[in-house]
């Protein structure tokens, strides 16, 4: 159903763009690129398919729009959590609470990061790479400064540890989403429970 106003005249241009990717990501994050329309997504916005066109081009460079947004949000969060002045394993826990209040209401936005059916070449491709890239520096500063706290300055082993942690930062956050009924609290108090569990076991 159309979201009442969403179109209407008098309404800022950066106010109607942010209201197009609000709408747009959540159908992206959601269902697909693929099996996501511009006509759906203009219906739910109030809004004509044209003005879209007028605003990012195509599907694609809305798409892209909707995940440079949200790369930015969360290398954003990632690198506020960096800059404190946590470390080792609890910059690690810091790191996936910040992530889950970030995500709270908006899960749907993980997704965008994942979606096998976007394009795998151009510039969305290229934007994933580019947000993957800036979150991974951080990631490897983060494992790079855990590897030192346990006096292992090997590269090849901080390179294999950053991989796994990225890979585990994946998981929990995408059985989260899947997992709706589940609050960010309580995530961040069960990745608790598991590292205690993991870090404490014979």
């Amino acid at each position: 159903m159309p979201r009442p106003n969403a179109g209407t005249k008098g309404v800022p241009r950066i106010a109607r763009e942010a209201q197009i990717l609000d709408i747009a990501s959540e159908h992206f994050g959601t269902h697909g690129f693929a099996a996501t329309s511009l006509a759906a997504i203009a219906d739910a916005a109030g809004i004509s398919k044209p003005l879209i066109y007028n605003y990012f081009g195509s599907k694609d460079g809305l798409y892209q729009a909707c995940l440079e947004r949200s790369g930015t949000l969360v290398a954003a969060e990632i690198e506020r959590i960096a800059d404190g002045d946590a470390v080792g394993v609890e910059r690690g826990l810091q790191t996936l609470g910040g992530m889950f209040s970030l995500l709270e209401d908006r899960r749907h936005l993980w997704r965008l990061f994942f979606d096998t059916t976007a394009p795998s070449s151009g510039p969305i491709a290229e934007s994933a790479a580019m947000h993957a890239d800036r979150i991974g520096r951080v990631a490897a500063e983060g494992v790079g400064e855990l590897m030192g706290l346990a006096g292992n300055d090997d590269p090849l082993d901080a390179s294999a540890m950053t991989s796994v942690w990225l890979g585990i930062v994946d998981s929990l956050v995408s059985w989260w989403v899947d997992h709706p009924d589940q609050s960010a609290e309580q995530m961040t108090q069960r990745c608790r429970r598991l590292a205690t569990a993991l870090f404490s076991a014979p």
